[in-house]
């Protein structure tokens, strides 16, 4: 195999999130048969593709996907999106969703197992815990509550459009306006903006020259109340006041399924293609809505952590608060925790939950949301954990960890096991971090009880993992 050479392989397995292993067979200078495997992102089980070779090694050599050949013999259902293809979002829409819960469950045994194999051959440490399998999303249409969508033109010199990311490109932009993932208030939304600024010429922001106005749009929408907020997140190199409030007022105008509760405007000026705000402003309505799951209300700003399914939330918080199990006169520690949704849920049963999350604004959206429950059992402290946990001044009986997707940092880790806790719930939106984490927490005496799936993105490559540890000496 020679880099940039183009070959054809079946892909034999695709582990998480997306790394497909296919086998290229070729024949040497003798005429046998050689073959080699190599890792191409964006493939499924099944499928023949032409790659290009990126990168080659005696064991695992990369490649680009440039064409599916031959279908999978698993693909036998049909694109629900018109996009599907272009859009690099959804890679899974092809298969069933049986098929696609069956893939995930897969994937995230394997990695759990792969610890083990890991800490049986240097520590003797066997597998010994119960895999729950995956548990479905109660939806796998109109499941997303939070898009951030970029501007841009679907190709060089294109007219203006906003929406996701073309597959393998980091610049040109597909229309995300008919999205099969988020409610159709969204297409709305989408369609409204940009048919108003094509016709205003207000250029989309380039990442590379960092000049141009419009970069992103952030869309949230509350399943339980319909409550809908739209914010345009542009440059400040131009002065566009007198169009976003033209916008407001046609976005106003609009028939919604739900109902438009708030257009904000944010300022950014860094340099990086991320939403963020240096300025806020508030053109129409309000800043927040209302969500509810499991009984309890919760105020949702812009920047707010929350699942973005919130119905496959209420499965996956079901399911910790099962793995926690019995709380009552215990102390719970909720580190990484977001707006406080997991320490609201554990409240009601236990004697106090204390919340430790780095994003400011989100702690004290955890502090309204407890008042508005009517729990006052629930302390929420700005910090990063690392630095937290030793200004703690209460002692923790159990502790749920629900960090980003890049896992703990690994001082935090031994910080927490310090504690002493007997038990721990650990959250996981991306498995591989998870199972980094814990080969620390086994080599340091706590073994995995019980280990579970959520499937919190159909459709997508992601997946929601969880696990119940426990000290070995129990």
């Amino acid at each position: 195999m020679k880099k940039g050479n183009i070959y054809e392989g079946i892909v034999k397995k695709v582990e998480f999130p997306n790394k497909a292993y296919v086998e290229v067979i070729e024949k040497d200078e003798n005429g046998n048969e050689q073959k080699t495997q190599t890792i191409v992102k964006g493939a499924l089980p099944g499928q023949k593709i032409k790659f290009r070779a990126k990168k080659v090694r005696k064991d695992k050599s990369q490649g680009i996907l440039l064409e599916v050949t031959e279908k999978s013999p698993l693909e036998t259902a049909e694109p629900m999106c018109s996009r599907f293809g272009k859009c690099g979002g959804c890679s899974y829409q092809t298969l069933p969703y049986e098929k696609q819960l069956e893939l995930k469950r897969n994937q995230v045994l394997e990695i759990i197992d792969n610890v083990y194999k890991t800490l049986d051959s240097s520590l003797g440490i066997k597998k010994d815990y119960i895999y729950d399998g995956i548990l479905p999303s109660p939806e796998i249409k109109g499941y997303r509550n939070k898009m951030e969508f970029s501007f841009g033109d679907e190709y060089k010199g294109g007219p203006l459009t906003l929406g996701l990311h073309k597959k393998g490109s980091v610049h040109d932009i597909v229309n995300a306006s008919g999205c099969q993932i988020v409610d159709d208030d969204y297409s709305k939304v989408i369609d409204c903006i940009v048919e108003y600024f094509r016709e205003k010429q207000i250029p989309h922001y380039n990442k590379n020259t960092h000049q141009g106005v419009l970069r992103h749009l952030l869309v949230r929408r509350a399943v339980s109340t319909g409550e809908l907020l739209v914010a345009l997140v542009t440059s400040s190199q131009q002065d566009i006041s007198e169009y976003v409030s033209e916008v407001s007022e046609k976005l106003n105008g609009l028939e919604y399924n739900g109902k438009l509760t708030g257009f904000i405007h944010i300022i950014n000026d860094g340099l990086g293609d991320v939403v963020k705000s240096d300025r806020m402003h508030i053109i129409s309505g309000k800043d927040w809505f209302t969500e509810k799951i499991l009984g309890l209300q919760f105020k949702i700003s812009p920047f707010s952590f929350f699942q973005t399914n919130t119905l496959g939330a209420e499965v996956l918080y079901k399911t910790a608060r099962d793995f926690v199990g019995e709380t009552k006169d215990k102390v719970i520690f909720d580190l990484y925790s977001g707006t406080g949704t997991i320490a609201q849920m554990l409240a009601p049963v236990a004697k106090k939950v204390v919340g430790v999350e780095i994003v400011e604004e989100a702690v004290e959206a955890a502090k309204v949301n407890a008042k508005l429950n009517g729990l006052d059992n629930c302390e929420f402290i700005a910090g990063d954990v690392l630095k937290v946990v030793d200004e703690l001044e209460d002692k923790p009986d159990f502790i749920v960890l629900d960090p980003p997707r890049d896992g703990i940092h690994p001082k935090a880790i031994q910080k927490i096991i310090d504690f002493g806790v007997e038990q721990m719930v650990y959250i996981s939106c991306k498995p591989t971090s998870l199972a980094r984490d814990l080969e620390v927490f086994e080599a340091a005496g706590y073994k995995v009880m019980r280990a579970t799936a959520v499937d919190q993105f159909p459709n997508t490559v992601h997946i929601e993992s969880m696990v119940l540890i426990q000290k070995d000496n129990i």
